[in-house]
């Protein structure tokens, strides 16, 4: 749906050039490629932040259901490490070898 309102914005910026404005071919052509250019830089950050996020989701279910994850080359589980769900970060328990240590959900695997 979100599609669809984004091409009738975008029916309706070209309407607005060719009726509103006195720019000439060229200059509507340089303005049309730097909306254009705007636009698809938004659904390519949309996408990559969409991938990020179903990574960490991925992450923090795996280590919801007991299994190891790794997260820049050490293990992390459900009895060395608690999750800080309002970071999403992984901070080692008191009273392990891991006590301190806190890593990031976005970098782990």
């Amino acid at each position: 749906m979100a599609y669809i309102l984004g091409l009738v914005v975008v029916g309706l910026f070209f309407l607005s050039l060719h009726y509103f404005t006195e720019l000439n071919h060229k200059q509507k052509i340089i303005t049309s490629g730097i909306v254009l250019a705007i636009i698809l830089s938004a659904i390519a950050f949309n996408t990559y932040s969409d991938a990020q996020r179903d990574n960490m989701m991925a992450v923090v279910t795996k280590f919801n259901q007991g299994k190891t994850v790794d997260c820049e080359g050490v293990d992390v589980n459900s009895s060395l490490y608690d999750l800080s769900t309002g970071t999403y970060t992984f901070i080692g328990r008191e009273n392990t070898p891991n006590y301190g240590q806190m890593f990031s959900v976005s970098s782990c695997k």
